[in-house]
């Protein structure tokens, strides 16, 4: 019989906890296929802060370290200094990286440091609760925004790619979403030169994943993926925004 689907090495074979609809899976899938596929899965050491991403480690089947909330780009920053000879990814969700995180990823991208970010980008803050981030949406309610986000209160919703792209060590920054086929396949691509320009030894790389959040946003996983597409992917457009010509 003909093998239709293969359950990649780079996963552990447990069942998730994620909640229905969640698209982490799909993003802990795309890294590991990557790292796979290159044959860096048995020398590389992947970081997750506090929240929904710090479970990545019972999924990743990687050598995985915990960081304090906001913290992974420092961690990584040690251990790929440490471990020169390794490969090093933070895993981090947009209320960690954009939020008491924010200054930690823009001085590793200013130092150039060698290692792979994967920014998930739901727009709300995951496991504590649905609260208000910085990528949060003018008018998206949260748990700390019941009314919506508002322009004159918070400000408008922080575009990480954007702002990391002006950075000369930030050499490769792109923007991605997991909705369809289609933008999945592009993701997985954009990981693979990620990993490439850190293998290469040329700086920073960084890919901000737009993912859904059912159940924070109140919507089922369906509509979810509607509600990305229709209010997500037009202020956060996607795209490469620095890529080295070596990798292009």
């Amino acid at each position: 019989m003909k093998t239709v689907f293969e359950y990649t090495r780079g996963m552990r074979p447990v069942t998730t906890t994620y909640c229905p609809g969640c698209t982490h899976g799909i993003a802990h899938r795309l890294v590991m296929e990557v790292l796979v596929e290159k044959g860096l899965l048995g020398d590389t050491i992947g970081v997750s802060p506090i929240g929904c991403s710090i479970l990545s480690h019972d999924y990743m089947n990687v050598d995985m370290c915990e960081s304090a909330h906001g913290r992974a780009p420092a961690v990584a920053s040690g251990i790929r200094r440490a471990l020169p000879n390794k490969t090093v990814f933070t895993y981090q969700g947009d209320g960690d990286l954009a939020s008491i995180g924010a200054g930690e990823i823009i001085h590793a991208a200013h130092r150039g440091e060698l290692f792979t970010t994967i920014f998930i980008n739901n727009a709300i803050y995951g496991m504590t609760g649905g609260q208000m981030a910085p990528t949060t949406l003018i008018g998206q309610k949260s748990t700390t925004g019941v009314d919506g986000r508002k322009k004159e209160i918070s400000g408008m919703p922080l575009r990480i790619s954007e702002l990391l792209a002006t950075i000369d060590g930030a050499v490769f920054v792109e923007r991605v979403a997991l909705n369809t086929p289609a933008n999945v396949r592009k993701a997985k691509k954009a990981i693979e030169k990620a990993f490439t320009v850190q293998q290469m030894g040329l700086g920073f790389g960084l890919v901000e994943v737009l993912s859904t959040c059912p159940t924070n946003w109140g919507l089922s996983p369906v509509d979810s993926m509607t509600w990305l597409e229709e209010n997500m992917i037009p202020y956060y457009p996607l795209g490469n925004f620095r890529c080295p010509e070596e990798v292009k």
